[in-house]
């Protein structure tokens, strides 16, 4: 089955965000791109753009969240605009309560993460950067494993 890499843009603070989820996920960036790296005659960088993410991907699991800064050329993401949620599929209560307060700290809950009488548990929110996300841990998938 194919793997989903969800690849999220911002406004210049790409690294700070991606900083923000590596201490909730763990893992390490498999890769980090900036747009100096890529400079030259015929792609030239603004100087105040030098440090800005070309790419980066924070590797979790067997998955790679990817983002970018998006150049002043482009123009602005809308952070507040409907965006595409992520969602995640915990493999426990624990890890998805670990995630789900991790990841909302300083942003808005949309739904709190809550348990059903089925042995599921579920939650959306924006985080402080502006990416929605969608948590949820079955207790049922969690037998079948």
């Amino acid at each position: 089955m194919a793997i989903i890499h969800p690849h999220i843009n911002f406004n210049g603070n790409a690294e700070e965000a991606f900083t923000f989820y590596q201490s909730v996920f763990g893992g390490e960036f498999s890769k980090i791109i900036r747009f100096k790296d890529f400079s030259s005659a015929e792609f030239q960088v603004k100087e105040h753009e030098a440090n800005k993410i070309m790419y980066i991907a924070l590797a979790i699991g067997p998955n790679l969240l990817m983002g970018n800064d998006v150049p002043e050329i482009l123009g602005t993401t809308n952070e507040n605009e409907h965006r595409s949620k992520i969602s995640i599929s915990a493999e426990s209560k624990e890890e998805a309560n670990k995630l789900f307060n991790g990841l909302s700290a300083g942003g808005q809950i949309e739904m709190p993460l809550v348990e059903s009488p089925l042995g599921t548990c579920f939650g959306m929110f924006r985080d402080r950067y502006g990416i929605e996300w969608m948590i949820n841990f079955d207790s049922n998938d969690a037998v079948a494993l």
